[in-house]
């Protein structure tokens, strides 16, 4: 907050403040950006492994690859989501684990386990796309105005 703010609030928010200010908990804010940023990086290295498999070994183009290994990344998430450990990575790591597409695997299915006592249809089902939902349907809308935007491009500039 702001001295200014300060100033113009009654003594006892302003006791409050000072109090608060002495006993709140320094984060170790460099620390947890290296976390991130090497949990982050393992899980892209883990995503380039996984494209390369797919290379070598099923005959994708680099191109081609892309789908079925964001596709294998959310599936080994939620596997391990369902087993308690992508949690203990999320705790570790912070954004490292949340940024990746990992982190919109882990959301989604960890709604659908919050609520699976309300049944298949309106627990999980329900859940997961109240996270998946609106992330489908901004991908799709911006994938369709980039796409009207380089046709408009195209037909109108010659590109």
């Amino acid at each position: 907050m702001s001295n200014d703010k300060k100033k113009n609030l009654p003594p006892q928010a302003q006791e409050y403040q000072a109090f608060q200010s002495r006993r709140e908990v320094k984060r170790p804010i460099l620390k947890n950006c290296i976390k991130a940023f090497l949990v982050g990086g393992f899980i892209c290295l883990i995503g380039q492994c996984i494209t390369t498999f797919y290379i070598y070994y099923f005959n994708f183009t680099e191109q081609t690859a892309g789908n079925p290994t964001t596709a294998t990344l959310i599936f080994l998430t939620m596997l391990l989501t369902g087993f308690g450990v992508y949690d203990r990575i999320g705790q570790f790591a912070g954004a490292g684990s949340a940024v990746p597409v990992t982190g919109f695997g882990n959301a989604v299915i960890s709604a659908a386990i919050e609520h699976k006592t309300e049944g298949f249809i309106l627990g999980i089902g329900g859940s997961m796309f109240k996270v998946a939902g609106p992330v489908i349907t901004y991908g799709v809308f911006s994938a369709f105005i980039v796409a009207l935007i380089k046709t408009i491009l195209i037909k109108w500039g010659g590109f």
